[in-house]
């Protein structure tokens, strides 16, 4: 762990300021998706909320506590800051994430939706790598389809709360996600600000990044499927 960090601060020591805050953000999302289980994700310990402040804290609480869901959310931000009409990605995928979990509380069967999630970050990690990128509708639509599985993940935490703790968690979750979206395609916007190649392969960089953790999460639960404890 150490020399993980020790690495991350002899690398920061070259980068600009913006690039530095970039590489921060994608080495956490690194680290702790390789150390912390793929599992549903719940801010009160399974307990669903009972009152506002508990269904606020847990809807802000699930994006993030969810790693796999948290670095799709970074991916989306980054993606949108070099697409064209590029804010409505994240704006497509909060929406149908609110949808998402309607489907999940309306009993509506959405089979495979932890693989689906994976394979998100994986697409949206892949996305950002390529040099030449898909055209905006197709990400647009691929960032609607992610928002679906990922509120369906999202509703197993509120499943069976009265009607103020999941308005609560409904608004929690879409802020969370709202401020993560823009505070990376901020940072998405300021390298890509910076002249010359380098800010266009910085991004490129932080898209293998996110594939790696997409990766990572597809096969470990692969993995658990195949050989299950």
């Amino acid at each position: 762990m150490n020399r993980y960090f020790a690495v991350l601060v002899a690398t920061g020591a070259k980068l600009s300021p913006r690039r530095f805050g970039l590489v921060t953000v994608l080495a956490l999302v690194g680290l702790f998706s390789t150390s912390l289980p793929v599992s549903a994700h719940h801010a009160f310990g399974g307990r669903t909320p009972t009152t506002f402040v508990e269904g606020f804290l847990s809807g802000l609480a699930h994006p993030v506590i969810g790693l796999d869901h948290f670095a799709f959310i970074v991916a989306a931000g980054l993606v949108a800051a070099v697409t064209v009409r590029g804010m409505l990605l994240p704006v497509s995928f909060v929406l149908t994430s609110i949808a998402g979990t309607g489907l999940h509380l309306m009993a509506v069967n959405l089979p495979g939706t932890e693989f689906l999630i994976a394979l998100s970050v994986l697409i949206f990690g892949l996305m950002l790598a390529l040099k030449h990128r898909p055209r905006s509708w197709i990400g647009l639509g691929l960032a609607a389809i992610a928002g679906l599985c990922h509120g369906y993940a999202y509703g197993e935490s509120i499943s069976g709360a009265e009607m103020v703790p999941l308005a609560a968690y409904l608004t929690g979750f879409a802020l969370i996600q709202t401020v993560i979206a823009l505070i990376a395609y901020g940072l998405g916007r300021r390298v890509m600000n910076v002249s010359g190649q380098a800010s266009g392969l910085s991004l490129r960089f932080a898209g293998f990044v996110i594939c790696g953790v997409g990766a990572t999460f597809l096969a470990t639960l692969l993995v658990d499927t195949v050989f299950p404890v």
